[in-house]
């Protein structure tokens, strides 16, 4: 008990801007604040706070000791209302990382389930398509699309993207289906992104992956102009499968080359902590990897 309130009262200092008022938060002297500070730097070996006309301020050690002890102390707090049924519900502000492309075809519908279910949260959501630092950045939750970085974050798998050729029935009926990636070179190629006139599509065959150049008939400003394009017989379109399975599942879009696809690119619900999860993030990531795991986006394998 000694260690908790020694905690405690560096954190209650350190928060505040002097000791007067570090004291008055704590209802005790500030000589009894002081010692406690004193005890756990003796104790730890390193210098915590630097005190002066101005205030007081952290050292680098103190800082770091700052960060961690904060995070324990609040997750006693949270220990301690969930053992007296304070939380029924998650509580509290959540910051989450998310791709941009798969959040407008994917995530929006399960962020909107999950504040329904959690009305006590607040969520503050990020959109980007680089990693995100969890620790640097003050992320709570993030959901990456590819390869996973080393790393000590704990991350649950919700499944697996890939990337898919496709077009429409009619347009294969008058052009005919490739047969070999090579093939792509006589049909209409439709670009996802503007002012491409050439794109260079990987393949694999054998395992062996090589790369398919080949001119553009239709470049487009956004990935959804030319999901449309192509669902109207526009041209072959290629692009990651989490936006096409609506269009294949209603017959709007057939896929095709199958067999020389590149390898498919796992997605995972990646978090900091495991057991000092608080609350807001273990419902948050519960609820985001039971959802995913359903969606037949992550499912895509034929």
């Amino acid at each position: 008990m000694d260690r908790y309130h020694e905690m405690l009262m560096f954190t209650a200092l350190s928060e505040r801007p002097s000791l007067a008022s570090a004291a008055r938060r704590l209802n005790v002297s500030g000589p009894t604040v002081m010692r406690a500070v004193a005890r756990l730097e003796a104790r730890l070996g390193v210098t915590l706070l630097l005190r002066s006309t101005r205030g007081i301020t952290l050292t680098e050690a103190g800082a770091a000791f700052m960060a961690d002890a904060s995070r324990i102390l609040k997750a006693v707090d949270e220990a301690e209302a969930s053992a007296k049924g304070l939380h029924v519900q998650a509580q509290g502000n959540l910051t989450v990382w998310l791709p941009l492309l798969f959040s407008r075809y994917v995530m929006t519908p399960v962020l909107t389930g999950y504040m329904d279910l959690y009305p006590e949260v607040g969520i503050f959501a990020r959109y980007h398509d680089r990693t995100a630092n969890l620790y640097e950045e003050g992320v709570d939750v993030a959901v990456l699309v590819g390869n996973l970085p080393n790393s000590s974050l704990i991350a649950r798998p919700v499944g697996h993207v890939q990337s898919i050729v496709c077009a429409s029935p009619d347009y294969f009926a008058l052009h005919g289906e490739p047969d070999i990636p090579e093939d792509l070179c006589n049909h209409r190629l439709i670009a996802t992104q503007p002012n491409q006139n050439s794109v260079q599509w990987p393949f694999q065959n054998q395992g062996e992956p090589f790369i398919v150049k080949a001119r553009t008939r239709l470049s487009c400003a956004t990935l959804q102009t030319a999901i449309d394009a192509a669902a109207n017989g526009a041209g072959v379109t290629r692009c990651l499968s989490y936006p096409l399975y609506d269009y294949l599942k209603a017959g709007r879009l057939r896929r095709v080359l199958h067999a020389y696809d590149p390898p498919s690119m796992p997605v995972h619900v990646v978090y900091r902590e495991r057991r000092n999860a608080s609350m807001r993030v273990r419902s948050f990531v519960n609820y985001v990897v039971d959802r995913l795991r359903e969606h037949p986006a992550m499912r895509l394998d034929g």
